[in-house]
């Protein structure tokens, strides 16, 4: 015990943090330049054209189904142990649809792959919190913002090509996790303490003092699964949308897509420099630049509006998940909080999941992508009129705004 209270975090438990953290991500942004090409080969499937974008985000489901209890697992097994763990079975699931040729099979493997996920984020979050105080934790978090747009980017890039070379050769991008679990069992270490872990996540705390705000959360739920769902539409179908305007490739996809995506980084900074802004008023900037760039995706008349509308739409998203944790937050007092992040977790995760749904139905009903893009675009945009209307008149904070947007 006196060995690992004097372990000290330095850059390897970091940069493993920032690579491992990561590995949720990658599990669905890869994805997206592959899904015409899935499609095409399952073209014997009528059932295809929704179930390939639904296999997509099935990880989503099991993240948000496993998201409440992510908690209790971490406590029961370590952080360490369980971490390694998630890793390895990551990296089999991930793989796994490489090696298949069944579209049933294959949604098995995502779901299980969603299991993984789930206890990588907890434990990951978890990590955070033990390893570090809170200057510690904004640094590494900050990074790990910056880092993760740059990773997604290269991973888009790399999409393109494997798919290119087989019409499931993405799956093999998620051989990552191998390596990613010699580095954690390299430098990560068990926490002497679990005590901070148990504070963050509700674990044996104190009882209450305040009743449980049942209203804010179930503003923080709804508000939180409308702009997931919204986050996750060009994730998920941008290459159907693209493939209206002529582009048919995915290695042509992942090239004309690649620089738009660095404007998560760009939409990052906008989260940062409008810090001093009301979390309701940033909530209204996310939305109508996600909003805004999936409409004008939906407008698009060739390639080159649609680049220029993504350019919008990932600014937006690079403000999502930040602009979505600090709007909760302002909702949940400190005793609360573990179980309103939980649901806040369930929520964007099942949005993840929802989402290619709503799109397809949205799809079948007009005969296009793009229609479907123009009407998710139009609810951002409509979300983020009334965030701006409540921000204006509702001078008392954003506290009493959070019902009224649910």
């Amino acid at each position: 015990m006196r060995e690992l209270d004097a372990r000290r975090p330095g850059l390897g438990q970091g940069i493993t943090v920032i690579i491992a953290g990561f590995l949720p991500i990658l599990a669905i942004v890869s994805l997206f330049p592959a899904v015409p090409s899935i499609i095409d080969h399952f073209a014997a499937d009528s059932t295809a054209t929704w179930k390939v974008p639904a296999m997509v985000s099935a990880p989503g489901l099991t993240i948000a189904i496993f998201a409440l209890f992510a908690g209790i697992l971490v406590d029961r097994f370590g952080r360490r142990k369980l971490l390694l763990a998630a890793t390895l079975l990551f990296g089999v699931f991930g793989t796994a649809p490489f090696f298949l040729d069944n579209l049933n099979a294959i949604y098995g493997s995502r779901l299980l792959l969603g299991i993984a996920e789930a206890a990588i984020l907890t434990t990951m979050n978890t990590l955070i919190g033990d390893y570090w105080d809170e200057k510690g934790r904004r640094n590494w978090l900050t990074l790990q913002g910056m880092a993760g747009p740059l990773l997604a980017s290269g991973v888009i890039l790399a999409s393109g090509f494997l798919t290119g070379l087989r019409w499931n050769g993405i799956f093999l991008i998620y051989l990552i996790a191998f390596p990613t679990f010699l580095a954690a069992a390299r430098f990560l270490y068990e926490p002497a303490s679990d005590a901070t872990a148990r504070k963050m996540l509700g674990i044996g705390a104190e009882p209450a003092r305040s009743p449980f705000p049942t209203a804010s959360v179930a503003a923080i739920g709804a508000v939180t699964l409308f702009a997931s769902a919204l986050y996750y539409v060009f994730i998920i179908n941008g290459g159907m949308a693209f493939r209206e305007v002529g582009v048919q490739s995915s290695q042509e996809l992942g090239k004309l897509t690649f620089i738009p995506s660095l404007f998560v980084v760009v939409g990052s900074v906008i989260f940062w420099a409008t810090g001093r802004a009301r979390p309701v008023v940033q909530l209204g900037i996310f939305l109508s630049l996600i909003g805004g760039g999936l409409a004008m995706i939906g407008l698009a008349p060739d390639w080159r509006w649609m680049v220029a509308g993504l350019v919008v739409q990932q600014t937006g998203a690079g403000m999502a998940v930040p602009t979505l944790i600090a709007w909760a937050q302002t909702k949940l007092p400190f005793e609360h909080r573990g179980r309103g992040m939980g649901v806040w977790t369930a929520c964007f995760f099942f949005g993840q999941f929802s989402s290619p749904f709503l799109v397809s139905l949205f799809r079948v009903q007009t005969g296009a992508m793009q229609s479907a893009f123009l009407i998710m675009g139009a609810a951002g945009v409509v979300g983020a009129v009334v965030a701006f209307l409540l921000a204006v008149t509702r001078r008392g904070g954003s506290t009493a705004a959070a019902p009224a947007v649910a």
